[in-house]
């Protein structure tokens, strides 16, 4: 150890000391339990220091001043920000348990907050407040966190600028605001005003420098402009303390921002504040009474009058606010208020709080309003247990540290549909914490969260039962309905064709026959399951036969169309597909029109010079040769293992970056793609292009299609027909 780190270390020791033999708000019979504390603190610190080379033992000296000195808190408070800085930061365990029940809720909840990966952007500023908040089973947590992020900014300049940067924002996003949310408006602004010294220096200096070069200016305005209104004051015999109190450097700056004005255009630099010292029953009558003083003297800006004693702030704060202007047509703003008003503004805390009676919220704002209540009782602290707040969000982080909030009991299936539709409609499961879980687990607030997907995953309607997001709910139900109108679409094709090769002619007829003896409530509800093979043709057939017997004009031509049987092994031309044995005479061959590949649903075609073209069933003519030609339709599929080479063309679209060609051939030479042809053209920045490859099956394809899309830069890749 140096002789300066010594020499700082023992100013620690003795400041520390001093601050609490001497502290009338701290009890001396807890002084043995804060310096069992504080020892325990120097010993985990011992080797670490701060940015300037300080012993970092000193920052939680100068914290524990702010906790006790300006928010009002007690020793308990102050314990447990010792414990938990020797904690957090030396990484050691520590036995706590000898210090209460209490302390360790609070050290607890300090050292979760600690472990927070904060991503300081604004869309996710107020996900992380609430984070911190509900983190905070105790409201100390919270404000012993306020209390740290003070210390830290006001030791700003000991930090590297990046760090400096980093802790600015931090403080201007969630911090500042949270601060504003507990009604602790000096706390606030002296934030704010820290924050905006390091995100804007030289706005800083502009509104800074103005500032300083106006003040004799102004001190010699407000005392010309109090003499009359003291004059009356004291013929009333209000007893009061008048002060001047110029806005920080912040709130000017951005006052010349929201009215795009520049420094000599804000009226109201600075703010006159008359504080009375009333008794309550006479508060509101006696600050109404001065308002009237000052109104008789100056006239008032009727549009600027805010009466928030009335009506208090959400935060608790009661003041009446007034802009006058003086003869010369200058403004100035004035604020009457009680000395006990003025103390819940200034500090939020004025003194002691306690936890009495305190009941489960329902809600964060909810803790936030009652946080603000106890800070304004100014009663001593006690033991009392306070209820967890009974939080109705949970918040969650992505592997990358975003966070996402999700209503209390999410699973992880709504974790995933909260990132994505897609990320949803496949997921199988998560590694939550590192560790694996079904789609069913449900998540708690911290919980870091890496959803698993598979391609073969589909949306089931069994999801709906246990997700509780009405996000994943909404996507659910609407994937359920694309897929059902997808197996309807396809079950009414099949329908129509077959009922017509059975030279049925009341297809309405025997649809609603169908469904009715499906008991289903329309007919798409019939062609789905048809769709899906929930219901087979042989039992549509069994159906419309006993439905049918009889009735000579309806009756059913058994017998499919004269190329409609069970399909067999082809002809000698059949290496990968199976045609009906009794065409085996003749040759078949691939459309061009649509070039179907091992794994496309296809149908043959007989044509009258060609023998069999192979369609595929999404090709563009395929609905016209149903519609046109059923009875020259024959069945046609692939035969299983047989493998074979076909044809493939893919369209690709995207940025003309240098070498995107080679990324291209290098990604299908990786997965041994034999490529035929290949054509880029490029325009305005942008490329398209064709490829032309050989491939064994569509699923193959698909994979080739996939490993395409990665590609930096390339944002359209899709299979066409040619």
């Amino acid at each position: 150890m140096d002789l300066k780190e010594s020499k700082n270390k023992e100013y620690a020791l003795k400041g520390f000391n001093s601050f609490i033999n001497n502290n009338l708000m701290l009890s001396t019979g807890d002084l043995p339990l804060i310096k069992s504390a504080f020892d325990i603190a120097g010993a985990s610190l011992s080797n670490f220091t701060r940015e300037n080379g300080d012993p970092f033992i000193l920052h939680a000296v100068e914290t524990a001043k702010i906790i006790i000195n300006e928010l009002g808190l007690s020793s308990v408070s102050l314990i447990a920000m010792l414990l938990h800085e020797a904690i957090s930061k030396s990484k050691t365990e520590i036995d706590i348990k000898s210090f209460g029940d209490e302390i360790q809720r609070i050290v607890e909840g300090l050292n979760k907050i600690s472990k927070i990966d904060i991503k300081t952007t604004s869309l996710q500023a107020d996900n992380f407040r609430k984070l911190i908040v509900s983190y905070s089973s105790d409201p100390r947590v919270t404000l012993i966190k306020l209390a740290d992020r003070l210390e830290v900014m006001r030791s700003l300049s000991f930090f590297t600028p990046a760090k400096q940067m980093q802790k600015a924002t931090e403080t201007m996003l969630l911090y500042a605001p949270l601060s504003h949310q507990l009604g602790l408006y000096n706390l606030k602004s002296e934030l704010e005003n820290l924050a905006f010294k390091y995100l804007d220096p030289a706005a800083y200096r502009l509104v800074t420098n103005k500032l300083k070069s106006t003040t004799a200016e102004r001190e010699k305005f407000v005392k010309n402009f109090l003499l009359p209104i003291e004059n009356e004051l004291k013929r009333n015999n209000f007893r009061y303390e008048i002060k001047s109190r110029t806005k920080a450097a912040y709130s000017v700056w951005r006052k010349m921002q929201a009215q795009q004005v520049n420094f000599e255009n804000i009226y109201d630099v600075f703010a006159i504040r008359i504080i009375l010292d009333s008794e309550f029953e006479n508060e509101k009558s006696d600050c109404w009474a001065v308002y009237s003083i000052v109104a008789n003297i100056y006239e008032p800006d009727t549009k600027r009058f805010r009466d928030w004693i009335s009506r208090p702030k959400i935060t608790g704060y009661e003041s009446l606010h007034t802009t006058v202007s003086t003869a010369d047509g200058k403004f100035v703003e004035v604020q009457i208020r009680t000395r006990r008003m003025d103390e819940i503004a200034e500090k939020g805390a004025a003194a002691h709080w306690k936890y009495k009676g305190v009941r489960q919220m329902q809600s964060v704002q909810d803790w936030l309003n009652t946080v603000r209540n106890l800070l304004e009782t100014a009663q001593i602290e006690t033991t009392e247990k306070v209820n967890n707040i009974n939080e109705t969000e949970i918040f969650v982080f992505t592997p990358a540290g975003d966070l996402r909030r999700l209503p209390k009991g999410a699973t992880v299936l709504d974790f995933a549909f909260d990132i994505h539709t897609n990320i949803g409609a496949r997921c199988v499961g998560a590694r939550i914490n590192g560790k694996n879980a079904t789609i069913r687990e449900q998540l708690k607030t911290g919980d870091t969260v890496e959803v698993l997907t598979s391609k073969n995953q589909e949306p089931k309607a069994d999801w709906l039962n246990f997700v509780v997001s009405s996000k994943a709910k909404s996507r659910i139900r609407a994937k359920l309905n694309e897929e059902e109108a997808k197996l309807a679409r396809l079950g009414k094709d099949i329908i129509e064709r077959r009922l017509k090769n059975w030279k049925l002619s009341t297809f309405e007829e025997a649809i609603t026959a169908l469904t009715k003896h499906y008991k289903l409530k329309q007919g798409t509800e019939f062609y789905a399951l048809l769709g899906s093979e929930k219901i087979s043709f042989s039992e549509v057939k069994d159906v419309l036969q006993k439905l049918y017997a009889g009735h000579d004009k309806k009756s059913l031509d058994i017998s499919e169309a004269k190329h409609v049987q069970k399909t067999q092994k082809a002809s000698e031309h059949g290496d990968y597909l199976i045609i009906d044995e009794r065409l085996s005479g003749l040759s078949y061959h691939l459309a061009k029109c649509c070039n179907p590949i091992k794994g496309d649903d296809i149908f043959g075609f007989v044509t009258i010079n060609s023998g069999i073209t192979v369609h595929s069933i999404t090709c563009q003519n395929a609905t016209r040769l149903l519609d046109k030609f059923p009875y020259r339709i024959i069945k046609a599929k692939w035969r299983e293992g047989d493998e074979g080479s076909f044809l493939a063309t893919i369209k690709l679209a995207g940025n003309n970056e240098t070498g995107i060609l080679n990324k291209i051939t290098e990604v299908l030479q990786q997965i041994n793609v034999s490529i035929r042809s290949i054509n880029i053209s490029s325009k305005k920045g942008e490329f398209d292009g064709k490829v032309q490859i050989s491939v064994s099956s569509a699923k193959f394809l698909n994979h080739v299609l996939y490993r395409l899309q990665q590609i930096k830069g390339i944002h359209k890749v899709q299979r066409i027909n040619q």
